[in-house]
């Protein structure tokens, strides 16, 4: 552990941690990843240990504790051979809560934040529409306030946890000629009349649920309104920070499950006479890709410490989620070929990593969106200040 950001105190958070993964998760891995839903029980064993309450304070329920706390939980996350379990558990609380701890007041808090914490209920946040995902500004879901409600159309897809979940952080325009300050945040019900689920079947991510919704004149009272109406799109850049460094430090941490398994089967499988990790074409090809997974590791740590000091770290993030995700994928698609036939097998780890990974250049925004916000910095001196409610 890397005694410039860790102390005494999150080496034991770790090792408490991994016990609990390995008594309480791991035995039921198999059948989520098969069925394709994740128990309720797990999240309340989770809400009991307060892992769901890292960055929560303590009023709420939480524990109110420092940035490096959440990388041990994401990347602990990502030793158990379920990115889907892992994604359902971060997209909860690095997604849904994070505008909760933010924008919530106190009877929203109440009534979401505390049995989010607790576990009792189970958020996600709806941004990304069948017809633009990254393009946050062009949504077409829309928000018409009518006395004391909203009325809620559109659509909603990609949604981790929109099928089994209790309730949606939506984002809507409230005003459709504003552009991009029409939009605005509301907690929705995901059991309100109206709002129904179409579950997706997908590549990877199999334990986790992941939904297209759509709204059909659904009802949300006032009070339900996230911060300030027509603020929503100045909430969702500030998030996208967070959520591209989240998938940051996953893609580091599967990356170095991936290598450290790959190193221990190399160094037990033999052929013509000698163990596969003396030979120089793999020997050398994993020096290369511990190295790149080492150079993500620290990168990201370094920005997680300028999130924790106040940074507003747009570039570092999007940098981190950029060349982190593309080092994983190679690191499958090299770990897997290391394993020879073995490694295509369902049996053995690579096969489903493999397809774990090949999300994160996807989600939270594309590889190819992200190159061109970087180029904007980087080219064009554009800069990202952090936004001002």
């Amino acid at each position: 552990m890397n005694n410039m950001y860790f102390t005494e105190e999150h080496r034991l958070f770790r090792q408490s941690l991994k016990d609990f993964l390995q008594k309480e998760v791991v035995p039921h891995i198999e059948k989520w990843e098969q069925t394709g839903q994740i128990d309720r029980f797990i999240w309340e064993k989770f809400g009991e240990m307060g892992y769901f309450g890292l960055m929560t304070p303590e009023e709420y329920s939480g524990l109110g504790l420092d940035l490096f706390y959440t990388v041990i939980f994401l990347e602990e996350l990502q030793c158990i051979h379920s990115g889907g379990f892992a994604a359902a558990m971060w997209a909860h609380e690095y997604l849904a809560m994070t505008y909760l701890n933010k924008l919530a007041n106190a009877q929203q808090k109440k009534a979401y934040l505390e049995p989010s914490v607790l576990g009792n209920k189970i958020g996600c946040l709806g941004v990304s529409e069948p017809f633009g995902g990254s393009d946050v500004a062009a949504m077409r879901t829309t928000a018409i306030k009518k006395g004391n409600v909203y009325i809620v159309n559109g659509s909603k897809t990609f949604i981790t946890n929109g099928v089994y979940g209790d309730y949606i952080v939506l984002a809507a325009k409230t005003d459709a000629t504003a552009g991009h300050k029409g939009i605005s945040m509301f907690i929705v019900d995901r059991n309100a009349k109206g709002v129904t689920a179409n579950k997706l079947n997908k590549l990877g991510w199999r334990a986790s649920d992941t939904a297209e919704l759509a709204f059909d004149n659904v009802e949300v009272p006032e009070e339900n309104l996230l911060g300030d109406e027509g603020s929503g799109f100045v909430y969702i850049m500030e998030a996208f920070a967070l959520e591209r460094l989240v998938m940051g430090v996953n893609a580091h941490a599967r990356a170095e499950y991936a290598l450290e398994y790959t190193q221990q089967y190399m160094s037990e499988r033999e052929a013509f006479g000698k163990s596969i990790n003396q030979f120089q074409a793999l020997r050398h090809r994993m020096v290369d890709l511990y190295s790149d997974m080492l150079l993500c590791k620290e990168f990201n740590y370094s920005t997680i410490a300028k999130m924790q000091h106040g940074e507003y770290v747009v570039k570092e993030a999007t940098i981190s989620k950029l060349k982190s995700t593309k080092m994983a994928d190679e690191v499958m698609y090299n770990c897997l070929q290391f394993l020879g036939g073995y490694g295509y097998i369902e049996d053995y780890p690579l096969a489903r990593l493999s397809r774990d990974s090949r999300l994160g250049p996807i989600g939270g925004g594309t590889s190819e969106i992200l190159k061109e916000i970087l180029a904007k910095i980087i080219i064009d001196k554009k800069q990202y200040k952090k936004p001002v409610k």
